[in-house]
């Protein structure tokens, strides 16, 4: 059962990964190759970025038979502030969904440690099994980067181009991968059972 939730983890998280290359080869395809200036290129890879999630939730739903919390949250963000991008023909939009999701999650986990409850314990699912105090710090971890990357978007578009934009949405899967391995030598510390743990990384697709 281990090994099949962990090559399911896999498998999702390299369509993820696709989905996020997708996109940003659409922005630059347009932006450079057809000449189109930052906000339209945006909202023509906007179209592939609703393509794309919604084949990330499907595949999740038939690797794990069941559409694990955090894909769906944040497949489920892609798709509402992707078709309003479209529909409102306003690329600030998309931009804004990622400060929102992220906001979001900060307030709900970093909420949650006075009341000494752990969302994070069920949005992860049965990916990790560790104790209350790791589940603690770990609900601290991720709130605490959830606020940080909420607030440099913020800043990053309101101040930048469009392509700095997508430039940062691209490094930041890098450091939300790097991120999720880090945590792996917090989680060992706290294992319940003597499983070997997989980095979840926090960012979970467009």
């Amino acid at each position: 059962m281990a090994e099949a939730n962990r090559k399911g983890s896999n498998i999702r998280q390299a369509v993820d990964f696709g989905a996020l290359v997708a996109f940003m080869a659409a922005y630059a395809v347009n932006r450079f190759a057809r000449g189109l200036d930052g906000q339209e290129a945006l909202l023509q890879a906007t179209w592939v970025l609703i393509g794309a999630s919604a084949i990330a939730l499907i595949v999740g739903y038939v690797v794990e038979r069941r559409l694990a919390p955090l894909p769906l949250l944040t497949g489920g963000f892609a798709l509402i502030f992707g078709v309003l991008t479209l529909v409102f023909h306003d690329p600030n939009l998309l931009k804004i969904k990622l400060s929102i999701q992220n906001g979001l999650l900060a307030a709900v986990l970093l909420g949650s440690l006075p009341l000494g409850k752990y969302p994070f314990k069920y949005l992860l699912g049965e990916a990790i099994k560790i104790t209350d105090r790791g589940w603690r710090g770990l609900t601290l971890r991720y709130g605490l980067y959830f606020a940080a990357v909420c607030i440099v978007n913020e800043i990053i578009w309101r101040t930048q181009s469009d392509d700095t934009w997508v430039a940062f949405r691209g490094g930041l899967w890098i450091a939300s991968a790097a991120f999720g391995i880090w945590q792996v030598f917090f989680i060992m510390k706290h294992l319940i059972k003597d499983e070997e743990p997989e980095p979840v990384s926090p960012d979970t697709g467009l």
